[in-house]
């Protein structure tokens, strides 16, 4: 192979390795981005207890937990007998996609609660003024069959992977939790592990995205729901800025340089 040969090829492995790096999503890294909001309990973590990293996000995950969470967040006209509690709601920036852009993100909703008072989880796309587009997905456990959408809840409007969600029963340990951390109550606690979504944009847009987790009918045993690698068309939402993107391109390029000088 000529030196020529040899540096276009080089070259082509960096970018794929920084393409590859890029798809792995980090969107929490550093925590939760800036133009994100909270109401109520929300943060970024690393493995905790029963869960562990996503396959395809970062370092880090967000979360959102029923543990310090607050009034007034439940969706309307979902969850059956019984009313919602106290929780909390991670809403991402404002972002714009087009007609058919693809939406996906991976999620794992965490419960210490079961039986008649399982708490449950949702995500929802918004449109600029914050009306609902989509209730994308709800978790919540349930007798038989998949947690999600779980016991009396609408059906999803992503597409899962995998098709079926089924609880990993037992009393979950993850700091999100707070003191419900490691208890049960009555069947259906536990975690479904790292579910993968895609949804296809429908109108070209302006959007937020939404995640949130609420109480049922009482705030014992707390519950909740890590979040991350979301992307539009495989860019992170509000995360990985240009720096970044620069970073690796000037690291590869770096890498390049030495390897031509040792050519």
């Amino acid at each position: 192979m000529n030196s020529k040969v040899a540096k276009v090829s080089i070259a082509a492995s960096l970018l794929l390795a920084a393409s590859g790096a890029a798809q792995a999503a980090p969107v929490f890294d550093i925590g939760i981005p800036a133009s994100w909001s909270c109401q109520g309990s929300c943060g970024a973590s690393g493995a905790d207890g029963v869960v562990t990293l996503a396959p395809n996000g970062g370092n880090n995950y967000a979360w959102v937990s029923t543990s310090g969470g607050v009034a007034g967040v439940g969706l309307a006209g979902v969850g059956g007998s019984g009313s919602p509690q106290n929780g909390s709601v991670l809403r991402s920036g404002l972002f714009n996609a087009s007609v058919d852009d693809v939406l996906r993100f991976s999620f794992n909703y965490i419960t210490s609660d079961g039986a008649g008072f399982a708490d449950y989880a949702w995500a929802r796309l918004l449109d600029s003024s914050t009306n609902q587009v989509a209730l994308l997905f709800t978790a919540r456990t349930t007798p038989n069959g998949s947690v999600v959408p779980g016991f009396n809840m609408p059906v999803p409007s992503v597409t899962l992977d995998p098709l079926t969600v089924p609880i990993i029963s037992g009393a979950p340990v993850w700091s999100p939790l707070g003191a419900s951390s490691g208890t049960c109550f009555n069947s259906g606690c536990g975690y479904t592990g790292w579910v993968n979504t895609s949804f296809s944009i429908a109108n070209t847009g302006s959007y937020f995205l939404e995640f949130g987790v609420v109480n049922w009918s009482d705030n014992d045993f707390q519950s909740g729901l890590a979040i991350d690698a979301v992307t539009i068309n495989g860019t992170p939402v509000g995360a990985v800025s240009a720096p970044f993107t620069l970073l690796l391109l000037s690291s590869g390029l770096l890498m390049l340089r030495r390897r031509r000088n040792l050519l």
